[in-house]
């Protein structure tokens, strides 16, 4: 079976970086993780203030996140078909839209069970974002730069987690909890409108120059991609794979931090949602610094002329080394000793995550890349749904004890690593393979 990775392609000759319209996307693309960062950040600032107000357990709190999480897999396996079939221009569009009116529907519910409506609305709309995402830097960066791209706009997700802590509680002393939400579901209105404005594909873009889109086709040495590839087909390639594993084994863990660090902080240190902006802008910033530094290294790796799918694994392997001493923090008697390891480890995670969604580019069709997107992020969500219903119950299981649920985060990245580097380890090529000069084709991969 052949497989096509683009393996080499970062050591081709390529020409000189031209014009700049490709970034304007990847800042749109930045925004859109942005606001749904910030959707998401939300109910879990509000954490405290839910369970205060509406009595909650931990254990009716993580049905609610694993409400979300099974819509969000939902989300994500539909919504990335559903960009190879429509493009990303209306998919994107279509999923901001309906995840911003699903945010500001949290304001108007009362119970649990209203909650998980909105909720699994949100999700399921929002698995759209990353699939979206990452075909749209499929078609608008060549394979030196994607790597360095995704950590751009995936760098969103850290800004929408450091803006929400900081603006929340002045927007909640002002005008209260609800109404935070219905501003949310605005923001991604706004949105919308400016991705309609500013994006098309690169071949359709006419404010894209004939040179820059010559560097963006540079380097891709796929063959022209059907415009539909079987779903089932996908199975056959190492790629969906090894993301699928690395989405499952990963992607919970961020949502843990995500939904339940500020709880930790105010059952383990008394912090209020004041006394949090500082901790969890520090956690998200340093993540940030993760996310793009993650990205730079494998680009940096490429460039020098090592093969793409090495470049990305070794950067892969460098980020899961972050997270290890996070297992310490339930442990930490001092806030902010604490609060620097949930940071290095959140580092750790989005500096993975920038490689781990590029290894889709550089091993699938261009036709695939968000369906193969989508069946990652199903894996994940539903993982991640078990993950939340269990972190509640050994919650009020163990009178808040996080010992064992910051141990399991530490270690997900190195087994999730190592599970990869296995399945995407290349036999030897046969002989016939083997070119004139002694090197293997960059295009093809024996397995």
């Amino acid at each position: 079976m052949t497989t096509n990775i683009g393996a080499d392609a970062g050591a081709a000759a390529v020409p000189a970086p031209a014009g700049r319209y490709r970034w304007t996307i990847c800042a749109l693309l930045f925004a859109s993780t942005t606001i749904c960062y910030m959707d998401r950040q939300i109910f879990g600032l509000l954490k405290p203030v839910l369970d205060l107000e509406l009595g909650w357990s931990e254990t009716v709190y993580g049905d609610v996140i694993a409400t979300f999480s099974l819509m969000y897999a939902c989300g994500y396996l539909f919504g990335g078909r559903l960009m190879d079939r429509i493009g990303v221009r209306r998919g994107l569009s279509l999923a901001v839209g309906a995840w911003s009116i699903s945010a500001a529907l949290h304001g108007l519910m009362t119970t649990a069970l209203g909650f998980k409506f909105a909720r699994g609305a949100l999700g399921l709309a929002e698995g759209g974002n990353f699939p979206a995402s990452i075909k749209a830097v499929r078609e608008w960066f060549p394979p030196r730069e994607r790597a360095f791209a995704t950590g751009l706009f995936n760098a969103g997700s850290n800004i929408g987690a450091i803006v929400t802590p900081i603006s929340l509680p002045f927007i909640v002393a002002l005008v209260g909890w609800r109404a935070a939400f219905l501003i949310a579901g605005a923001l991604g209105l706004i949105w919308v409108a400016l991705w309609l404005r500013f994006y098309d594909t690169p071949e359709r873009q006419r404010r894209l120059s004939a040179e820059e889109l010559a560097y963006i086709k540079s380097g891709d040495v796929d063959a022209p991609a059907p415009a539909r590839v079987p779903w089932l087909s996908l199975f056959a390639y190492r790629g969906t794979w090894a993301y699928a594993i690395g989405m499952l084994l990963t992607s919970p863990v961020w949502w843990f931090y995500l939904n339940w660090v500020p709880g930790f902080l105010h059952q383990r240190f008394g912090v209020d949602m004041m006394a949090s902006i500082a901790p969890l802008v520090t956690i998200y910033l340093i993540a940030d610094i993760g996310s793009i530094f993650g990205g730079w290294i494998s680009s940096r790796l490429i460039k020098s002329g090592m093969p793409t799918l090495r470049a990305r694994m070794i950067a892969m392997l460098c980020m899961a080394m972050c997270p290890i001493p996070v297992a310490l923090v339930s442990g930490v008697s001092g806030m902010w000793p604490a609060v620097l390891l949930i940071a290095l480890a959140a580092a750790g995670h989005q500096g993975l995550s920038a490689n781990l969604y590029t290894v889709v580019s550089d091993t699938l069709p261009a036709g695939a890349v968000s369906s193969v997107i989508g069946i990652g992020g199903f894996a994940a969500g539903v993982t991640g749904m078990f993950v939340a219903m269990a972190v509640g119950r050994i919650l009020d299981a163990t009178g808040g004890n996080y010992m064992v649920l910051f141990i399991g985060a530490a270690a997900a990245y190195p087994l999730a690593v190592l599970i990869m580097a296995l399945i995407l380890r290349r036999p030897r090529p046969p002989a016939a393979s083997i070119a004139p000069d002694g090197l293997r084709p960059a295009l093809m991969e024996q397995q």
